[in-house]
């Protein structure tokens, strides 16, 4: 079978198409046929060796899959043959809270990823994709959708009537904007682009912000909610959005820290003196990829997906993610 490694050294130019053996289901676990993996920011932090510099190589490459079981080890019960799945990012955080042991199962880090034909994977470790999304769709879910998730509805908590500040247009945010609407929230969106804040606005955002020809976003922000600031940010940006976040946010209010885009210094003491609440998040259970795919069935939610890479065109498409030209999620086809 073929799979994309980091082979011989960190950096793009170092993802190669390789051939290795077809893997064999162990106890417990699942082959699968992967026919689609999406990409993240993340993926790109692997293969420069900025995750993990002392990462062992080769390492097949990618968290984010979709495809078709292909064979069953002894003891699985709950999938057979010919059913359709997704991965899950953490292969041993079924539920509860996370922990040293679970956070060293993560795929195409710790250990391979699924950017292969085909994939052992652990069968508590794979989710029926929801509805009827194709394999592209469903591949990006298990990164993006499901943090998204975990920032708004498990960690913030999402009711009706609340306001969400989304950062870009990358996977995290599109998806934190369907599920923000989920629940009646008002969103604003900041970008770079007007082009992309159309969009935007046309998925249901309420409000737009250029952050180019305004800097200074987070006064903006402020007059659009009366002064008092939104109940939640999905910050994406890290160290060089983050203090305009805090300025953002109303006093007590929620920041779901995600992304780590931008460099820059902040100050910890607006955050203690407007007790505003500061959650890191780094994806979720399955328990909580499960929930939402319930949700998802409902509320017909598709996946909005820029551009779909040949598998052999690995690193294309993660130059392409690096330009920052994207508009929702990147994806490979597999096969």
């Amino acid at each position: 079978m073929r799979a994309i490694e980091i082979l011989g050294g960190f950096g793009l130019d170092n993802v190669k198409l390789v051939d290795r053996p077809d893997p064999v289901a162990g106890p417990g676990q699942v082959v699968v046929a992967m026919k689609a993996a999406s990409l993240n920011y993340r993926d790109l932090l692997v293969a420069r060796g900025q995750y993990n510099p002392r990462m062992p190589l080769p390492r097949v490459l990618g968290s984010d899959g979709a495809g078709v079981v292909e064979a069953v080890g002894a003891g699985v019960t709950t999938l057979k043959v010919g059913d359709r799945v997704a991965s899950c990012y953490y292969q041993g955080w079924v539920e509860g809270e996370d922990d040293d042991a679970k956070s060293r199962t993560d795929l195409g880090g710790t250990i391979d990823g699924v950017m292969a034909e085909k994939v052992a994977l652990e069968a508590v470790g794979v989710v029926p994709i929801p509805g009827d999304l194709s394999f592209d769709e469903a591949a990006t879910l298990p990164c993006a959708a499901l943090t998204a998730w975990r920032a708004l509805v498990d960690s913030g908590h999402l009711k009706a009537g609340d306001s969400v500040l989304i950062q870009g247009t990358g996977g995290v945010s599109l998806f934190a904007l369907q599920i923000a609407r989920w629940h009646g929230a008002r969103v604003i969106a900041t970008s770079g682009s007007d082009d992309k804040l159309a969009r935007v606005l046309a998925m249901g955002a309420a409000e737009g912000i250029n952050y180019k020809a305004t800097p200074d976003w987070h006064k903006r922000v402020l007059e659009l909610t009366g002064g008092v600031g939104v109940d939640h940010v999905v910050e994406v940006g890290g160290a060089g959005t983050l203090a305009r976040s805090m300025k953002a946010v109303r006093v007590g209010g929620h920041i779901a820290l995600i992304g780590v885009l931008s460099q820059g210094d902040f100050e910890l003491f607006p955050m203690l003196m407007r007790s505003i609440r500061m959650q890191g998040i780094h994806v979720g259970p399955r328990s909580s990829f499960e929930a939402m795919n319930r949700a998802i069935a409902l509320h017909g939610l598709r996946p909005t997906i820029d551009r779909v890479f040949p598998m052999a065109e690995a690193a294309d498409a993660l130059r392409y993610l690096e330009s920052a030209r994207h508009f929702g999620k990147v994806v490979l086809r597999i096969g």
